[in-house]
């Protein structure tokens, strides 16, 4: 691990703890270069995914682009960061946990729309209107319906794109 102060290539585990979310490692680390300390959260991978999009082209699977857009859904929302990173940690969990290395992209956002839906309706509509390309309002009156118990299944609203 680089030093983030000198950027010397070693340094030195002084404690390691469970993070907050129990999903990470927390490294307590000095420098043997300029003594400074820093933290570290380290995840474990269980294994190598990779994100097969529509377009069949396959990319590396990125946490970071997970969290982001379930953050930009639920941006001004009344939901705790932690509820957040939970649900994230969900999925990558279940992910890895699939047993398959190549996702599809759709598949990935089958879970985010669970996980949102479960968090906050109003997030869980503004991820669908990107996720399932809506072009009318109607699209948007449909889902509302599904979400009121009375409408088509989330299949019916998937459009080509």
């Amino acid at each position: 691990m680089r030093c983030p102060h000198c950027g010397a290539p070693d340094s030195q585990v002084k404690d390691s703890r469970p993070a907050e979310d129990g999903a990470a490692i927390r490294r307590r680390r000095v420098c043997g270069a300029c003594g400074q300390r820093f933290t570290t959260f380290e995840r474990v991978q269980l294994r190598e995914l990779v994100v097969m999009k529509r377009s069949g082209r396959l990319v590396p699977f990125d946490r970071d682009k997970l969290h982001r857009s379930v953050t930009i859904a639920l941006r001004k929302r009344p939901v705790e960061p932690e509820r957040i990173e939970t649900m994230v940690s969900g999925i990558v969990r279940q992910l890895e946990s699939s047993g398959e290395t190549e996702i599809s992209a759709e598949a990935i956002g089958r879970l985010v729309m669970d996980g949102l839906k479960a968090l906050d309706d109003v997030a869980y509509v503004r991820f669908a209107s990107v996720y399932k390309n809506f072009c009318e309002a109607k699209d948007f009156e449909t889902l509302l319906g599904e979400l009121a118990g009375d409408g088509p299944p989330s299949s019916a609203l998937e459009r080509p794109r």
